[in-house]
Formats: structure tokens, sequence, C-alpha cells
């Protein structure tokens, strides 16, 4: 009998080790992130906030660094699945990761105060910037170039996004031409709204030729009677600036924007621009500077409707355009957080958002255009405008990391500065 023992003593030491690792195995990383309080739950993703430098993808690696790698609170595949499905959901992806990371850790309550911790950094200095911004920066003679050149390479910083979302969207020949079909429709005017439904029916229906054909002639006829008497969105509105909204349509503006935001924060530039500049709520620069501000600050990129809203009602309008923009990230998780993973396994759905998604490249693009044509028509120095777009558009494409969007801003204001009376 002592034999037996003996080798169950020396059989212990040799698998602990073993045994302390099985932490890294799927099963054990599923069983869901170690426990946690409320408000440690709440600083944990304001720390996140804090540190949301570099857009989506570096927000998303932290993300993965921190609760993936070093503290598991689950495993690699199932983070996988998980952005999977926040990718294919309107909303910038990793605001609702903090969400869905908040909920597994304490319930709906965790979810909230994690989507508030990540999101309340980034909203209070876009509150400051945009103080600072219409109160001691704009109108500024030293400050009309800098911030022209600012504009002139986020155009180029946009373009730059139309190809790598078009990059990973349009996948096939119907894709691309749901994208052109949406980009003519945007410049000739048609709701933004047309497009996309008739892209993401075509889309879901390609293999019904009759089905198809019947969506094209509703969408075009739809598109002849709604366009007469409107106007395409205009690129510079008259008299910008001098409408003053009430929160009201500053929120239903940063709820469509929200509800719209398929494959990155880059697609809600179409749709909040046309509630604001295309009702001449403020003009496409003031518009384009939200965009560099929102690009060099620790928050998710759709933080320039903030200063939109705050250019266009005040404080009141800010707030309330950005509950907007934030309510549909906070609500799919917060509500359907038990179904989520199962709209991976739809390919229906996949069907019809992958028609969406390349009608949105169609609408950004067009949205680029219109933006560029505002902007050539403000240069005194329409050759300097060019240059300072091209040389951003070689550092957009050639720059990577966390700090690029911020160093390609001051490279274009540094540019404007010189170059731009």
């Amino acid at each position: 009998m002592r034999a037996p023992v003996q080798a169950m003593i020396v059989q212990v030491p040799l698998h602990a080790p073993r045994l302390r690792q099985e932490p890294m195995t799927m099963t054990t990383l599923d069983d869901g992130p170690p426990p946690i309080r409320l408000f440690p739950l709440f600083l944990k993703f304001l720390r996140f906030g804090c540190l949301a430098f570099g857009g989506p993808v570096a927000q998303i690696a932290m993300l993965r660094q921190t609760l993936v790698e070093e503290e598991r609170w689950l495993s690699a595949p199932r983070f996988n699945r998980l952005l999977a499905v926040m990718q294919i959901l309107p909303g910038p992806e990793a605001h609702e990761l903090c969400v869905h990371m908040g909920i597994m850790a304490r319930g709906r309550i965790g979810g909230l105060l994690a989507g508030l911790g990540f999101m309340v950094p980034g909203l209070a200095l876009m509150l400051v910037a945009a103080w600072l911004y219409r109160d001691w920066i704009a109108g500024a003679g030293w400050a009309l170039p800098v911030l022209f050149g600012v504009q002139l390479v986020v155009l180029a910083i946009i373009a730059r996004a139309v190809q790598r979302i078009g990059g990973h969207v349009l996948e096939d020949r119907l894709l691309w031409a749901l994208a052109i079909g949406a980009f003519a429709a945007t410049l000739l005017g048609t709701p933004f709204w047309i497009p996309l439904l008739a892209a993401g029916l075509v889309h879901a229906f390609r293999a019904r030729p009759m089905v198809i054909g019947a969506v094209l002639v509703g969408a075009v006829m739809l598109a002849l009677l709604l366009h007469q008497g409107s106007v395409a969105v205009a690129p510079i509105p008259v008299a910008a600036g001098t409408a003053r909204p009430d929160a009201l349509l500053l929120f239903i503006a940063g709820l469509k924007g929200g509800l719209l935001t398929f494959g990155g924060a880059y697609t809600a530039i179409p749709y909040v621009r046309g509630d604001t500049v295309g009702r001449g709520w403020l003009s496409d620069g003031l518009f384009l500077d939200g965009v560099a501000l929102a690009g060099i600050l620790p928050a998710p990129l759709v933080i320039f409707a903030t200063f939109a809203g705050y250019m266009a009602g005040g404080l009141g309008g800010a707030l309330a355009i950005t509950a907007g923009m934030f309510l549909p990230a906070f609500a799919f998780s917060l509500i359907f957080y038990e179904r989520l993973e199962a709209l991976v396994e739809n390919p229906a759905l996949h069907h019809l958002l992958a028609g969406v998604a390349a009608a949105v490249v169609g609408v950004i693009a067009a949205t680029l255009v219109q933006l560029g044509w505002a902007a050539a028509m403000r240069a005194d120095r329409l050759w300097a405008a060019g240059l300072i777009v091209l040389v951003g558009a070689l550092c957009a494409w050639r720059i990577k990391g966390r700090w690029s969007m911020p160093a390609i801003i001051a490279l274009g204001g540094g540019a404007g500065w010189l170059l731009q009376p």
C-alpha cells in the first residue's frame, strides 16, 4: 500500500504547474470574468476611455490585450465571435464591446456603467474642445489657415477610410454595383434610406432576378417621387450657422447616425452632416474641424457628433446629439444580450447587412466628393489645397499606429499655415 501512496505524492508536484495553467483553456476562460464590484468596474472602463487613442483598431486591441490576454475574461475565439457580431451591428464596435463585457461581469447595470465609463472621457474632452474652439479659436486670424489645412487632410483621412471599408465590404461585382449605385443616387439628392434599403434587399434576394427587378423599379420610382421639390445636400449651405435647432431635432440627428453606423464610425459622417450642414445649422468647415478633433481625442470617432451639436445648439444640443448617437450602441447589448451571438449564424441577415454596408460605402464616397467640392470653393490657392490633400493622402496610406491621425492632423495644420494666406 505504501508504494502507490508514494507515487501519488510524487505525481502531485509534477502536475501542479499544469493545473495552474488551466485558465488558458477555452472552457475555463469562457466561465466569465472574475468577480468585480460595480464601482471598480466603472473605473476599469473609465481607464480604458482615458487611453482610447488611435481609433477603433487601437481601442479593440487594447480591450483584447487587457481582458483576453492579461485578465482572461473570455477566450480569444469567443472574443473574435463577439467582435464579428459587433461589426455587423450599427454603432462603434469598441464601445459596444465595453457594454457587452460589462454585462458579462455584472449584468445590465454593469453594461451601462462600462459603456458610460468608456465614453465619458471623450465626451468631457470634446465639450471642452468645442468650447475653446467656439470662444477662442474660431475667427482668429492665425487659426483660419491652420484649420483649413486640417480640414483638407481630414478629407484625405476620410478617403483612406472609404478605401479600407470598401476593401472589407466590396467582395464581389454585385456589391461594387450597389456601392456605385448608392454613390450616384446620393449625388443626385436621393434620400439616404432609399439606396440603403434597396441595396440590402437586392443583396438579400440576389438569387431571385424578378424580386431584384421589382426592388430596383420601386426604388427608382420612390426616389423620383420624393425628389420632386427637394434638393440634394448642398456643399455649402446658405447662411450656415444662423438656424438654431432644438434638442429633439439634434437627438434625432444623432439617433439616425447611430442607427446607420455600419462598418465603422466614418459611416456616420454622411448622416450627421446631412442633418446639420444640410439644414444650415453649421458649415462644412466647422463639421470637418469636429471630425479632426474627434481623431485626436481618446474616444470613439463618432464623438464628432458632440462637436456638431455644440456648434449648432450649445451644451444642450451637444448632449442631445450625443445621447442619440450612443443610444443604439447601449440598446443592442442591453436589450438583446442573450441573442447577439446567434446573429453570426443567420445567413439571411448577413446578406441583407452586406448589401446595406456596400451602399454605405457609396454614400460616404459621395459625401467625400461634396466635402471636397466645398473645400475647393473656399480655397484661395487651389494648387496649395490640392498639394495638402495629396500629402495628407500619402501620409494616411503610409503612416500607421495609434498616433497616426493626430500626426496627420498636425501636419495638415502646419501645411495650411505655410501655404494658405
